[in-house]
């Protein structure tokens, strides 16, 4: 297993992991990047996300998306948006693996909080976060606004 950053040439495959997980998380028609948008915004002028994969006999078998944030209480830290790992390669130590790297990172950037967000019926990714010392906030609530709701609410204006 090789965990490296992510490059430009990556990203074909880094998207056919976003579709497996789409797909994990019952959202198959969810996913409306492309490969492309993926190359401009993670590798232009201004990244606006990082990208580790793992790689097993040359095929990439995962990855750990991640941005940084700002909290007003905290400063700087790390949004990880998405790990991923095919499923073939479940169980093997390769997220764990993924998580370690990202983990790494925040203590390099010296971030005081890496977050993330889990489905609860995600039952081995939950006891795998709480196992690692990770709080689940279970008195927060995600809150989202898609395109739709963005042009609605704005056109009560």
């Amino acid at each position: 297993m090789n965990i490296r950053k992510g490059n430009p040439e990556d990203m074909s495959s880094v998207l056919g992991l976003i579709k497996e997980l789409a797909i994990f998380e019952k959202e198959p028609d969810a996913v409306v990047i492309t490969a492309e948008d993926l190359i401009r915004d993670g590798f232009g002028e201004k990244p606006l996300f990082q990208v580790f994969v793992a790689e097993v006999d040359s095929e990439i078998v995962g990855i750990a998306l991640y941005y940084y944030r700002y909290s007003t209480w905290k400063g700087k830290t790390i949004h990880l948006e998405d790990l991923i790992v095919k499923e073939k390669m479940r169980g093997t130590g390769l997220g764990s693996a993924l998580y370690t790297e990202i983990m790494k990172q925040g203590k390099r950037d010296n971030v005081r909080r890496v977050e993330w967000n889990v489905l609860d019926w995600n039952t081995p990714a939950v006891n795998f976060y709480k196992n690692s010392g990770a709080k689940i906030l279970d008195d927060w609530a995600v809150v989202q606004m898609d395109q739709a709701g963005i042009n609605s609410y704005l056109e009560k204006l």
